[in-house]
């Protein structure tokens, strides 16, 4: 891995005038995009499913029994077949989640993402989702308005820290657009993506996202993404038994949502490091298990339910037509299921509308049981459905204030935010004390990109250092020279005897020093060691202290010896990264 290269200069920032006209645009693009990709769902749902030419399709309605009979188990493994070859072929980004890999480009890009990334991202969403994938739109919406408004950025050279806040917009106008709610979509993108808030940031957000509303409103419509029916009195908290059970449900689906976690990522380690199956063959593979089930739901119950973004679901309960306790339960167990290991499988699709299927599902089997068993409580399933939807996207995702917002925002009933909040608040805890990281976060992890779990005063203080270290280096001995040891020129040289580590000669000094004769300990300059997970900041403490010229990051605390060195970072390279402050935060 090379080191990172020093940024060029920020440029000027623009002025609110001029940025705000260019968020304008950015609400456009997402728009436009939000639009088109549902367009895109619509063509290839009726296409492959039905047979049909048409950009028409009610997700909120039932699909009818296509015309292939069994054979539209095959449905989604040709949409399997066209996402691999997307992804492979033209945009590697564009598998996955989409919401993680704009957040990358946020905190580890400077904003910068690969204009085709869009349209790729585009192309495969809307096929695996089209083609019956149990996968969310809106995280390919985020990943596209990102996309467009980092690749207008790029046009109008536009300072990194403008660029940033352009991408976030984008992102913040994508998910509005898509779920018709603005406010939700601005609180999404602050508690996730925006490095700071202050007029500077949120005013562009802002501006983006009700553009992008208004004219999603225009082309689809003014209502929200689901017809809920007015809660009204049956939400008002009378009994403390409700707050309880509202609490309960919420420690529930907190538990569901660290399953829901670590279920996708154990997926993932099953396919690429257990079985190492061609990646055609392993998606193919778990689509063809979605085709099978969907056709025995649509033989022996009448519609596919679980194919799709699941909203047709969704909609039956919040409507009170699909009030079997046991059978929403299976939907539950056969979504979390097929979700997991489609997107394990390689996927390209978002995981917010699956958690609000999980959350409606559980939800709502949660409340007609406990309404069928205390009636004089005057429980509302309906309401639990409400709350159980917010509660899974508030913990899965780790955007908890924006999930209670959305919610309300779709049903736009103010009735409903005492138990949403207690619901969404209980979820959100459980599942922080199981899993540190929600969906979006743990993957970067994985990756070596830690994302804060709140907003910092300034983000490249809080990186840890394995995000920044360089892996390549050579360990040689203290009494070698560059003549009789013939060591690589192009890594990092960390010096040890008998076990012990002498110091390090930087990659940068090795061109003046290669002719020298002088032996390696005589040429290596002073170091410390710090375990992984120390912050950058720290490590710049800790090198002025010691008076050292770089940093070995070793695997174990307490553990010293070259075996243990798993990276390198000098002191150059600290302060290079420390310095890009004045980039985002001038006059610090």
């Amino acid at each position: 891995m090379k080191m990172n290269q020093r940024r060029p200069p920020a440029g000027t920032p623009l002025g609110l005038l001029r940025i705000s006209i260019i968020a304008v645009v950015v609400g456009v693009f997402a728009a436009a995009g939000a639009v088109i990709f549902r367009w895109m769902i619509a063509f290839f749902h009726n296409l492959l499913l039905l047979g049909q030419i048409s950009i028409e399709y009610n997700t909120t309605e039932h699909t009818p029994p296509s015309p292939w009979g069994p054979f539209v188990i095959l449905a989604p493994v040709i949409g399997a077949i066209g996402v691999v070859f997307l992804v492979t072929r033209f945009a590697p980004e564009a598998k996955g989640r989409g919401v993680p890999e704009v957040m990358d480009a946020i905190y580890y890009k400077d904003g910068k993402i690969r204009p085709i990334v869009a349209a790729i991202k585009a192309l495969a969403s809307s096929l695996c989702i089209g083609s019956g994938g149990p996968v969310g739109r809106e995280g390919p919406i985020i990943q596209i308005g990102g996309t467009l408004a980092s690749a207008l950025s790029h046009i109008l050279k536009i300072p990194v820290r403008q660029r940033i806040t352009l991408v976030a917009a984008g992102a913040a106008g994508g998910i509005a657009a898509t779920f018709n709610t603005p406010i939700g979509g601005i609180l999404f993108v602050v508690e996730l993506m925006l490095f700071e808030v202050s007029a500077e940031t949120l005013v562009p957000v802002m501006i983006a996202t009700a553009t992008a509303t208004y004219i999603s409103r225009l082309v689809l419509g003014p209502n929200p993404a689901f017809f809920i029916p007015a809660l009204g009195t049956s939400t008002l908290i009378e009994n403390p038994e409700v707050l309880v059970l509202y609490a309960a449900l919420g420690i529930l689906l907190g538990l569901v949502s660290a399953l829901y976690i670590k279920a996708v990522f154990a997926w993932e380690d099953i396919f690429e490091k257990k079985f190492r199956v061609n990646y055609y063959v392993r998606h193919m593979a778990a689509m063809a298990l979605l085709g099978i089930v969907m056709y025995l739901m649509i033989t022996y119950s009448g519609h596919y339910y679980v194919q799709g973004v699941g909203y047709a679901t969704i909609q039956d309960i919040l409507s009170g037509t699909l009030t079997v306790i046991w059978f929403l339960v299976l939907l539950f167990i056969l979504k979390i299921t097929l979700t997991t290991l489609v997107l394990g499988s390689g996927a390209s699709g978002g995981i917010f509308s699956p958690a609000l299927f999980i959350g409606a599902t559980l939800g709502g089997a949660f409340g007609l049981g406990f309404s069928a068993a205390f009636p004089e409580l005057g429980i509302s399933p309906v309401a639990f459905t409400v709350t159980g939807m917010g509660a899974m996207v508030g913990g899965a995702t780790g955007a908890a204030i924006a999930a209670i917002v959305m919610l309300f925002e779709m049903t736009r009933d103010y009735s409903i935010i005492i138990p949403l909040t207690i619901t969404v608040v209980a979820a959100y805890g459980v599942r922080k004390l199981l899993s540190r990281d929600s969906l979006y976060t743990l993957g970067l992890k994985r990756k070596g990109h830690p994302i804060p779990a709140s907003l910092e005063a300034y983000f490249p203080e809080a990186r840890e250092v394995q995000a920044e270290m360089d892996i390549e280096f050579s360990v040689v001995p203290a009494s070698g020279t560059f003549g009789d040891t013939n060591p690589p020129l192009d890594r990092h040289l960390v010096v040890a005897e008998e076990g012990t580590i002498i110091g390090l000669i930087a990659e940068s000094r090795i061109a003046d020093l290669k002719d020298s004769g002088e032996r390696f300990r005589d040429l290596a300059e002073k170091t410390i060691s710090v375990p992984e997970g120390t912050q950058l900041s720290d490590v710049a403490t800790l090198l002025r202290t010691h008076t050292a010229r770089a940093a070995l990051v070793t695997g174990r605390p307490g553990e010293e010896g070259p075996g243990e060195v798993i990276g390198v970072i000098t002191e150059e390279r600290v302060d290079e990264i420390l310095a890009e402050e004045s980039e985002f935060f001038p006059g610090r």
